[in-house]
């Protein structure tokens, strides 16, 4: 319990730290601001922007927090990262299964939402698809010892263990529990005995603690003889969430975990349907019916749509590829080697220990992000890039946003710089205009990227990523990407 207290305190004062440190750079470098400007609402859908900044914010806080505990020689012990060697046993039914995904932006998130049936018989519920969780959890309901506490949300789908004939609680005193299950109590008894129990802290107040035990998933098998077949993967680690706080978890039933971690979901299958999987992000404004796919297995054509959509008449564009960091320092997180930032075909001026993860920087790829946040010397220098560029455009004040602009003030919409980031191996993400220079009200674009703390991690957002196809190759530590229309 202490050292559980002492997370929750560290995350506490990170995300503190962040927001005054935060505001206090951008006092100390921006320049003064025009004085004719003009002060603009959030657009709808419902999730404002404003509220997703500070959402990334405290979860950027969270990310410092675990990547601090994983470095400490007091924590080293107590969290592993998955194991280097990955098994790529397929099934003989089928060699990939894939789980319908969709943006969040219709219940004001930021998240992306993944469907998944779980338990015998199979009960349905909508998880938040998060490369940076290693457990996955529902919300529950009649799980010892904290049987007498109901989900406070109005979600009317609760996980109940004592109707799934495949639920097996884990006991506290196993190594499962102790070395693997994030924020886990150590309060074990021995007569009778006890669960094990976690307290599972996120973003801002947003908490979520419950018990954990092992059930079956149900998917949806694609690929062999064609039949619509499914299949269940046994013993998938679950947390059932018998309490929960914060705004974070309304929208959705729990977490469907797709970190670095010996008990994620992500591992787990991946070791089944060939060590890889993948997932394509639809806009992050897209309607709810705007469905892509999170899949296991060989990543699909261009499209992600499993036959949902005719395959381009254009030939595939080959995918970039880098090495993914799968080591103890990052995990549960996936973090890549940034090797150079350009704008508008000029590379810019960043220290290269800002993406250094030996000299406390790096990058991670994080699909529970929505902005993409920047070390102070590369956000520093990309939004001086943009802003230069952008100069002629009127501005408008939008927090907490730098720059913003209006996109109306002229007949002919200027044009956006194009952003380039070249990872190791020359791999290169040139992201479509819209996901850096974001609408962000009528008429309004910013530049949608916040500043982090330095020393420290940079994150590439989901919106960053969107409508690109993004493989991660367990087994052979590879990130692909290329971009995709996701969905039609």
């Amino acid at each position: 319990m202490a050292r559980v207290r002492q997370l929750v305190l560290a995350l506490v004062v990170l995300a503190c730290a962040a927001s005054a440190s935060a505001g206090g750079a951008h006092r100390h470098h921006r320049k003064s601001r025009p004085s004719a400007r003009l002060r603009l609402l959030p657009a709808a859908p419902g999730a404002s922007l404003p509220d997703r900044a500070r959402a990334d914010r405290f979860r950027h806080a969270y990310i410092s927090t675990r990547l601090a505990s994983s470095t400490s020689p007091h924590h080293a012990h107590g969290r592993r990262a998955a194991e280097t060697s990955t098994s790529t046993s397929t099934s003989p039914e089928s060699s990939a299964f894939a789980m319908p995904l969709t943006s969040g932006a219709y219940t004001g998130t930021g998240q992306y939402f993944v469907r998944l049936r779980v338990g015998t018989p199979a009960q349905p519920f909508v998880l938040v698809a998060d490369t940076g969780s290693d457990l996955t959890w529902v919300k529950c309901r009649g799980a010892s010892p904290l049987s007498s506490q109901a989900p406070s949300g109005p979600s009317p789908r609760v996980f109940r263990p004592a109707d799934s004939r495949s639920w097996a609680p884990i006991p506290c005193s196993s190594d499962t529990c102790k070395s693997y299950v994030p924020f886990s109590l150590a309060n074990c008894s021995t007569t009778p005995p006890a669960p094990c129990s976690y307290d599972y802290r996120y973003k801002d107040d947003s908490s979520a603690r419950g018990v954990v035990g092992t059930d079956a998933a149900t998917v949806a098998l694609s690929g062999g003889n064609g039949a619509d077949k499914k299949t269940k993967l046994q013993e998938v680690v679950l947390g059932c969430t018998t309490s929960y706080d914060g705004q974070s978890f309304q929208a959705s039933d729990g977490v469907l975990s797709l970190g670095n971690s010996n008990i994620s979901f992500a591992s787990r299958a991946a070791a089944r349907f060939g060590g890889r999987f993948s997932y394509c992000l639809v806009d992050h404004l897209a309607p709810r019916n705007a469905t892509s796919y999170l899949t296991f297995g060989p990543a699909d054509d261009d499209s992600n749509t499993h036959g949902g959509a005719a395959p381009s008449a254009a030939p595939a564009a080959a995918p970039s590829r880098t090495p993914l960091l799968l080591d103890a320092r990052m995990a549960p997180f996936y973090a890549v080697t940034v090797d150079t930032v350009s704008v508008a075909g000029e590379a810019l001026d960043i220290p290269s220990e800002v993406w250094d993860v030996k000299k406390n920087g790096g990058a991670i790829l994080d699909s529970g992000t929505s902005l993409t946040i920047l070390a102070t010397p590369a956000y520093n220098a990309v939004v001086a890039a943009l802003s230069k560029q952008l100069a002629g455009v009127p501005r408008v004040t939008m927090d907490p946003f730098e720059y913003c602009y209006n996109w109306t003030a002229s007949s002919t919409p200027p044009a956006v710089p194009r952003l380039e980031v070249r990872f190791a191996g020359s791999a290169r993400l040139a992201p479509p205009a819209k996901s850096y220079v974001i609408d962000a009200a009528p008429g309004v674009k910013c530049i949608g990227l916040q500043e982090g703390a330095w020393p420290g991690v940079s994150v590439i957002g989901n919106i960053l990523q969107q409508e690109h196809l993004w493989e991660f190759d367990l087994a052979n530590r590879w990130l692909m990407f290329k971009q995709s229309r996701c969905a039609h």
